[in-house]
């Protein structure tokens, strides 16, 4: 004994210094600062890098392009714009690419 305190309930107060010490280093390992985890830029690119988007031949302005966008969103079709190196264009996926050209011929 140490001046009278029980050594068992002296030494197991320690454990939560050392649990809290533990967690502190496992939330700085887990939210370290790495270069993966910064959200780089989005640029624009060409209208065929889209992957399974198409693009369609959308109008040479930004709210013409919306115009024809919520067009599109009427008629349920998922369409989304976005700006590329050619200006903005409206690109659908292949199995409604008819469809939306179809709905914005009408």
């Amino acid at each position: 004994m140490l001046g009278g305190i029980d050594n068992g309930l002296f030494l197991t107060s320690f454990g939560g210094f050392a649990a809290v010490a533990i967690l502190i280093l496992f939330l700085k390992w887990a939210f370290s600062s790495n270069k993966k985890m910064i959200v780089i830029p989005i640029k624009a690119g060409k209208k065929d890098d889209y992957g399974l988007l198409k693009p369609l031949p959308t109008p040479g302005n930004y709210i013409e392009a919306q115009m024809a966008l919520l067009k599109l969103q009427d008629s349920n079709i998922k369409a989304t714009l976005t700006q590329t190196l050619q200006g903005p264009s409206l690109m659908v996926f292949e199995k409604d690419f008819a469809i939306a050209l179809a709905v914005l011929k009408s």
